[in-house]
């Protein structure tokens, strides 16, 4: 066999759609009784925070993925998570069910009920299931996500509640005393569903609470689960403390825990608590893998490391796909969440295609003049939900030569040859360091070209490299709508920079 993928979430079940449709020899197999089993469980609270939008104002199908976040790829325009809720933030049991009837609708070849155990290599992949069945394969893909519970080295955390197990019915802490430790969105969704019953909650962490609004990054808070910080700063006997925990003891009337507090000097309080709940993450599992085959692990043993083609940094032939992907954009795009993994998985089976196969990236043939190139990027920038949802992380390369250009989609930008003119869509470098809704703070003008080097919001952005060095860049203005069609403000700017690379007579 060619390909074996683990597990049949959104990841597992994309990547075997387009192996499938390559016509390659592939097996999906998976722990759960059904796809997505992840889901029948997380998020606790049964909310998603990827959006869903049905109603955009166009039919066209790839715009209408820029606000479908939950949809995965397919020929199929039936296939389509929008067909599933009209919520904007929907219910995961929806999401559950979309997964399901795209594996049966696809036929895709999946293996339920079939747990790996354990992983080696003897030249092959050899994949062993509970039942003692081997599974073997010459590319191994693991797409299970980060699925071991993360605790803190925390005396005493031990004995706390956990996130993937505590209650989810709020009368189950009235008038209690909660600690939730944690700041990200499930120590918040937690805190959310508890604010009309619990006396206190407190939420704790040693980092800084950053909002997605502001970096852009989806992981962050999300403003769906900051409710809490209304209770927090309009005196509700809520707060979230800044600080570290240093030990956690039970006993009979709960839990004694020691907080120092980062903007107190460090100074250290014992605060009494009848219930603590680690809301703390997951880490990638590599337990069940052969000495001989175990991956490198990065970012606090969090991460697989991989290569540019979300290959291992240390076993060849071993891949990764899905939320796992997002290493190589940590906390940066997203590669972490459906609506930007979905594109990873169409690049890396790409890859599979040149890599193991022959093949050649898909692309286009263009006359080599700086109007031609310019339609193409134009259209591409105003119509791909590619570039716009994995910005400044997948990109359209252009190589030009004498008498014609090639234009290739949707490449990683670490994978790409280092020439021609990369085009992606991007944030302004410091975008993430200005309150977005602070009217003091200068902006540039919509569709002002000669100001669109300061552009903080996303826009397209093309780099020329020449030998493998930067020879020019260029920044198309920003744009209300993200409608990059101007004559003036957009096409005519990006014609001269591309004339200028090119080294052909400017237009008037």
């Amino acid at each position: 066999m060619d390909y074996l993928v683990v597990g049949a979430g959104p990841a597992g079940l994309q990547l075997g759609y387009f192996l499938k449709k390559a016509r390659r020899s592939y097996e999906i197999i998976e722990a759960g009784p059904a796809p997505g089993t992840f889901f029948r469980t997380f998020p606790r609270h049964r909310k998603l925070i990827s959006i869903n939008k049905p109603h955009t104002g166009t039919n066209d199908p790839e715009l209408n993925l820029r606000m479908d976040w939950n949809s995965l790829l397919s020929d199929d325009p039936e296939l389509l998570f929008t067909r599933y809720s009209d919520r904007y933030f929907p219910d995961a049991d929806d999401l559950v069910r979309y997964l399901g009837d795209f594996a049966a609708k696809t036929n895709l070849n999946v293996r339920y009920n079939t747990r790996a155990t354990r992983i080696s290599r003897n030249g092959h992949f050899e994949v062993l299931d509970q039942r003692g069945e081997t599974h073997t394969a010459r590319r191994l893909i693991v797409s299970t996500g980060p699925s071991k519970p993360f605790l803190p080295n925390i005396p005493g955390i031990e004995g706390v509640e956990r996130y993937h197990t505590v209650s989810t019915d709020p009368k189950d802490f009235t008038d209690q005393r909660v600690l939730i430790i944690g700041k990200g969105n499930s120590a918040f969704e937690t805190a959310d569903n508890l604010v009309e019953t619990a006396a206190v909650i407190h939420v704790v962490g040693r980092s800084s609470i950053r909002m997605a609004w502001k970096s852009h990054y989806v992981g962050h808070l999300r403003a769906v689960n900051n409710n809490f910080l209304d209770t927090y700063q309009l005196k509700s006997q809520n707060a979230v403390l800044d600080g570290n925990v240093l030990k956690i003891v039970k006993d009979e009337e709960g839990y004694l825990v020691t907080v120092s507090f980062s903007r107190a000097d460090e100074v250290t309080k014992d605060i009494r608590y009848d219930r603590v709940i680690a809301c703390t993450g997951f880490r990638f599992n590599a337990d069940h893998f052969a000495e001989d085959c175990r991956p490198n692990l990065v970012i606090d043993d969090r991460f697989p490391e991989l290569t540019p083609e979300w290959e291992s940094a240390n076993i060849p032939d071993l891949y990764f796909a899905g939320t796992l992907m997002q290493v190589r954009d940590f906390k940066k795009s997203t590669s972490g969440f459906i609506h930007g993994f979905r594109y990873c998985v169409r690049a890396q089976q790409r890859i599979f295609e040149r890599k193991y196969h022959g093949a050649d990236w898909p692309s286009t043939r263009l006359p080599n003049r700086p109007e031609s190139i310019s339609n193409a990027i134009i259209r591409r920038v105003n119509r791909s939900s590619a570039l716009w949802q994995q910005f400044g992380q997948l990109g359209d390369l252009v190589v030009t030569n004498c008498d014609h250009a090639r234009y290739y989609e949707e490449m990683p930008v670490g994978y790409m040859p280092p020439t021609g003119f990369v085009v992606t869509l991007e944030y302004g470098p410091d975008h993430d360091k200005v309150d977005p809704f602070d009217i003091t703070v200068r902006r540039p003008a919509q569709n002002a070209p000669e100001q669109a080097l300061d552009a903080a919001y996303l826009h397209p952005v093309i780099r020329h490299y020449r030998g493998g060095e930067l020879a020019g860049t260029h920044h198309v203005a920003e744009n209300l709508e993200n409608d990059w069609t101007s004559r003036d403000a957009h096409r005519v700017p990006l014609e001269r920079f591309l004339a200028r690379q090119l080294a052909v007579p400017s237009i008037a």
